[in-house]
């Protein structure tokens, strides 16, 4: 024992060098378990500051949503601007209208309207609702928007024809 003693005071640093460095070991290894490539690689939030103004984008997307509805544009088109579930969700409609035009005989024909008012309003940074008046020969609908900034861009998490 007083060899050990004897060793330890003639080499300061030995005593440090001959225990493990757990806590530094722990902390890598717990720095690498709260990595999560979702977080790092998936979507980053961007704030309404240095995004542009969500207004035409609301007036474009609602013209090409209801262009799309009535089968005289494409939906890949928008695919750009609009998430995965809007995409699968207007893709649906599309559908449906498509079928209910063949089964009337009626071809695709590009639509006759107006845009109306738009109200927009901002519940949190980064988050823009709106919802556009759409006036047709037949009927006034309304389309309701939610833009998100995503990647330094705005991009559509929903979009209802109402």
């Amino acid at each position: 024992m007083s060899e050990a003693l004897s060793a330890v005071d003639a080499e300061p640093g030995a005593l440090s060098r001959a225990q493990p460095e757990a806590p530094r070991l722990a902390a890598l290894r717990n720095a690498r378990n709260r990595f999560s490539p979702d977080e790092f690689f998936g979507h980053q939030p961007t704030s309404t500051a240095s995004l542009p103004v969500p207004d035409p984008l609301v007036e474009n997307l609602t013209r090409c949503v209801i262009e799309i509805l009535a089968g005289a544009r494409e939906l890949e088109q928008i695919s750009r601007w609009v998430t995965d579930d809007v995409y699968r969700h207007l893709l649906k409609r599309v559908v449906l209208s498509t079928r209910a035009r063949q089964a009337k005989g009626l071809a695709a024909v590009r639509p006759v309207f107006a845009l109306g008012s738009t109200t927009i309003c901002e519940p949190r940074d980064g988050v823009v609702e709106a919802v556009v008046i759409v006036r047709g020969r037949a009927r006034t609908r309304a389309v309701a928007l939610r833009l998100e900034g995503m990647d330094n861009r705005w991009r559509a998490t929903a979009i209802n024809v109402l």
